[in-house]
């Protein structure tokens, strides 16, 4: 009889004891561990963060950061962090926040627009990756990756199509320049290929010219026929005489640093400059700003017509007026430069 009770005591400890062991189970993997409101929380792990990195980051997100730390260590998630960008649902338990955090990266969506220069598209797009600006324009300027792929200093910006695009947020520096590149290629179709061909352009040299006239226009609508100006100027050995070369070639001239030239004067015609397109004939050796990629169409899909010249015009702000002839064009220019004197703009 003793000996009964004693064999009936240790089983009610023992179902005690899996019961305690169960509730504990239920209570680590099953019940509940988010404390915030939104319906979704996101912790970013970068490279080579370590399990208390991550405990940091969760910490303000869950009720109960002592069960996950249990849960994480039985299911050795502590020994195999994973960087990325990754989402807590409100409500997740912590085996769904586990499996979540070790297995499912999100990916984010990057852009970039119109950056003038391959300095500031490191700092665009490092405000969006892991990798910071400087690692990023390392790669950008690679002097081997570049002349392995045909571009230089000059031309290294025109490798970038501004547009959105699909990465994960841990992406290096290195893995975004080589996407690009793919994103470059795949941009230059065998019909993009063939046209630039038949106008006698090369890739970088269509670029160059699209950011000219993406400078001068930012209608769509407009840029195949100031393409096609710039294009019949090439072809009778004209210099291109564009306005925007003038600004670029000033501003990377001391005196000119931190200013805004709104108005081109003749002084600016003489800087020696190889993006001075007044003195120089042809193209600059490359692109003075990202141009939109209708402006790349629109060097490829040019207007054809008998214009030489174009003014902007002062009664539709945006838009130019074309002349076939140097008097007509002194009457289109004539007529803006009143307006930008009227408004006090002098320089």
């Amino acid at each position: 009889m003793y000996i009964k009770k004693i064999l009936l005591a240790i089983v009610f400890i023992g179902l005690a004891i899996a019961a305690y062991f169960a509730y504990y189970v239920y209570n680590t993997m099953m019940n509940s561990n988010t404390a915030f409101n939104n319906d979704t929380a996101y912790i970013y792990v970068p490279s080579n963060s370590t399990y208390n990195d991550v405990k940091l980051q969760l910490e303000p997100l869950l009720k109960n950061i002592n069960t996950f730390d249990a849960l994480a260590k039985q299911k050795k998630y502590h020994s195999n962090i994973k960087a990325g960008r990754f989402a807590i649902t409100k409500g997740m338990n912590n085996n769904d926040i586990i499996n979540s955090i070790r297995s499912k990266n999100l990916p984010i969506t990057l852009s970039f627009n119109n950056q003038d220069s391959i300095e500031k598209l490191a700092g665009r797009v490092s405000a969006q990756i892991e990798s910071d600006s400087v690692s990023l324009l390392n790669a950008m300027k690679d002097a081997s990756f570049l002349s392995k792929y045909e571009f230089n200093n000059a031309t290294a910006l025109g490798m970038y199509l501004p547009n959105s695009y699909e990465f994960f947020w841990n992406t290096s520096a290195e893995q975004f320049r080589d996407r690009m590149l793919k994103e470059y290629n795949r941009f230059w179709s065998p019909a993009r290929n063939e046209k630039a061909k038949a106008i006698g352009l090369k890739r970088n040299q269509v670029i160059a010219l699209a950011s000219i006239v993406y400078e001068e226009s930012k209608q769509a609508s407009e840029q195949p026929r100031i393409a096609g100006v710039y294009m019949n100027r090439i072809r009778i050995g004209m210099p291109l005489q564009a306005d925007p070369t003038l600004k670029f070639a000033a501003y990377q001239l001391p005196e000119y640093k931190n200013t805004v030239i709104k108005r081109v004067l003749n002084i600016h015609k003489d800087i020696v400059s190889p993006y001075n397109t007044y003195k120089n004939l042809g193209l600059p050796p490359g692109l003075i700003a990202m141009p939109d990629i209708s402006a790349i169409d629109a060097v490829l899909n040019f207007e054809k017509h008998q214009y030489l010249y174009f003014a902007a015009d002062a009664k539709r702000f945006g838009f130019h007026k074309f002349a076939k002839n140097l008097s007509q064009h002194n009457v289109n220019a004539r007529e803006y430069h009143q307006y930008l004197s009227s408004q006090g703009i002098n320089k």
